[in-house]
């Protein structure tokens, strides 16, 4: 018999309690397994492009060749087994547990799979809480920075004929049941509703629902589906980990205290609002809470008229996640600067290096890049840190600046193109990745389509829109990128770096032929940042255009001041202009304006 040995994701499911659902209605429990099989899990297998090798009688062994898909199947299929079960009474209930491991398998020549790597999988799935997913320490790597729910350590576990202890990590999935299972409680699994759940290590959030104060009950489902859309449209954010309707909703109609909600639903971010109607207008307040601290981060109002009330509801969503956004990211930021320096792992790294990469300065730059680098050595599989740096080198590359290692350009591009394949759907990393190989010169379909992906993925991210927009107004796609950057400036406009966002809308209407329109923006963008170097650039061109050399010549010696280094033939080889045309522009504008040759 022919065999091979090869790397697998194996998922190992089988029904809690079994025999004795059997033994008290054989024929029953039969038709019910064959129900659910059928039409919940082997499904949400072929979904994930998952292999059944083997059927367990109550359940299945299945090979995935990603453990994102592994685990993305078993979250689905016990979601689904919760609303599948919701309608049904007690007895009739099937539910599952699930047990995820990456490791070595044997194939045989039917498909069949053995050895430890199925072993184990199956070993997590009889310790796995009756409706959670339990995963190895080698499979949870492969998903931490991709899963949106609470994750329990459990620490090293040695497991029935397995050789080595091994570490083990358990997912809540949906309301969980809370069921006897001897294996479970021996290692501390069980839970009950007075269990507060561990904080996940990326930013968490609930949202509560929205105290409808106008005394219509017919304005419930505006106000419910509106709580809806927001959680919707957080959870598209995979950086953020974004507690379910189903748990935050169980608050409805209930005087709350936010640090008590933070400890239930393990978040540490709570977001809570009213809505009081007046007339045929309608006011929104909300207010976005840190759950450990009970400081107010942000709060706002919207007002509309009821006339067009879907709208009005699409317009208030986006305005919520606009000032989430960049509220969370500074708040996470301050949370990693609080701790102590032989306590911060890749994430907080990440963290840090953030300020340093939004002042676009050379030296914070380089503080930047040291700190990604050693989130790099810390977890080689995080995505957004190569995506980030991967922009730290943009930043280095399109200005005259000193280089920061021997080829800048092949490390960007060899940073960019791990971020896109490390994350298949962050819609960060993948913006970030695209952005990148544009800017660069280096790969403009590859770029632009990630590019323009991203903003698929993620329509509501302020950020996402803004990167998109500035990649495709230097990769010649004007309008298109004006459009995603005047979105982002909607969404976000307490964004740090919202003059950046002015200052490439300028680039879009320089290229345009609208100069008058270019210098508004890029003048604009000073206000807020007088220090950034690319603005003096694009408002030179603008005056020279517009026949205000002398302001351009003044504009011209501020640039100097800030890039002494900076020459028409550096910025020829560094400007990311894809436009022969729009970068013949550019230089003659900056050699009429005086800067040397």
């Amino acid at each position: 018999m022919t065999e091979r040995r090869k790397l697998a994701a194996i998922f190992a499911a089988d029904v809690v309690g079994f025999s004795r659902l059997m033994g008290a209605d054989e024929e029953g429990t039969l038709t019910r397994l064959r129900t659910v099989l059928d039409h919940l899990v082997d499904p949400n297998i072929t979904a994930h492009n998952g292999r059944v090798f083997k059927r367990t009688g109550d359940g299945v062994l299945v090979e995935f060749l990603s453990v994102v898909d592994a685990v993305r199947c078993a979250i689905d299929v016990q979601e689904a087994m919760i609303e599948h079960n919701g309608g049904l009474q007690e007895k009739h209930t099937l539910v599952l547990r699930i047990g995820i491991h990456l490791g070595d398998v044997i194939e045989q020549s039917d498909g069949d799979l053995m050895g430890d790597g199925v072993n184990i999988a199956a070993r997590l799935e009889g310790i796995a809480k009756p409706g959670a997913v339990c995963l190895s320490e080698d499979a949870y790597r492969q998903v931490r920075a991709k899963i949106n729910l609470s994750v329990t350590d459990h620490g090293e576990t040695t497991l029935k004929n397995i050789a080595e202890p091994i570490r083990i990590y358990s997912l809540a999935v949906g309301n969980e049941l809370t069921m006897k299972d001897v294996a479970a409680e021996q290692l501390g699994l069980q839970t009950n509703k007075a269990t507060k759940l561990r904080t996940p290590e990326k930013p968490s959030i609930a949202v509560l629902p929205f105290t409808n104060m106008s005394g219509d009950n017919e304005q419930e489902y505006f106000v419910d589906g509106m709580v809806e859309d927001i959680i919707t449209a957080l959870s598209r954010f995979n950086q953020l980990f974004v507690i379910a309707r189903n748990s935050s909703f169980v608050y409805k109609g209930r005087a709350v205290d936010i640090k008590e909600v933070g400890r239930e639903l393990g978040v540490r971010y709570v977001l809570e609002g009213s809505v009081r109607k007046a007339g045929n207008r309608l006011r929104i307040t909300g207010q976005l809470i840190d759950a450990t601290s009970g400081a107010h981060l942000w709060a706002d109002r919207f007002d509309g008229e009821l006339e067009d009330v879907f709208d009005l509801q699409d317009r208030i969503t986006d305005n919520v996640i606009g000032a989430i956004e960049p509220t969370v990211r500074k708040a996470e930021i301050e949370r990693s600067r609080r701790k102590s320096a032989g306590n911060l792992d890749a994430y907080d790294l990440y963290l840090q290096a953030l300020p340093n990469i939004y002042a676009v300065r050379p030296d914070e730059n380089r503080k930047a890049l040291d700190l990604l680098n050693r989130a790099i050595d810390l977890d080689p599989s995080y995505g957004p840190v190569f995506a980030h740096a991967a922009w730290c080198f943009v930043q280095r590359i399109s200005r005259p600046w000193p280089p920061y290692g021997s080829d800048d350009l092949a490390t960007a591009i060899s940073m960019a193109r791990r971020a896109l394949a490390a994350e298949t759907d962050d819609a960060v990393s993948i913006v970030l990745g695209g952005f990148t190989l544009v800017m660069l010169k280096q790969d403009y379909a590859t770029g632009l389509d990630a590019v323009r992906r991203s903003v698929k993925l993620n329509p509501g991210s302020g950020f996402v829109n803004a990167m998109a927009g500035c990649a495709l107004v230097f990769g010649d796609d004007l309008e298109a990128g004006l459009r995603l950057l005047e979105r982002a400036m909607t969404l976000s406009p307490m964004d740090p770096n919202f003059f950046s966002h002015l200052t490439v809308s300028a680039v879009a209407h320089l290229f345009n032929d609208r100069a008058d329109l270019a210098a508004e923006l890029a003048e604009r963008s000073l206000a807020l940042n007088s220090e950034w170097d690319s603005t003096y650039w694009v408002l030179i061109a603008a005056y020279t255009q517009l026949d205000r050399l002398s302001e351009a010549r003044v504009a011209t010696k501020k640039l100097l001041t800030i890039s002494s280094e900076a020459t028409v033939a550096k910025y020829k080889i560094a400007l990311p202009i894809r436009s022969p045309d729009s970068l013949e522009l550019v230089l003659s504008a900056l050699r009429r304006a005086g800067l040397p040759e």
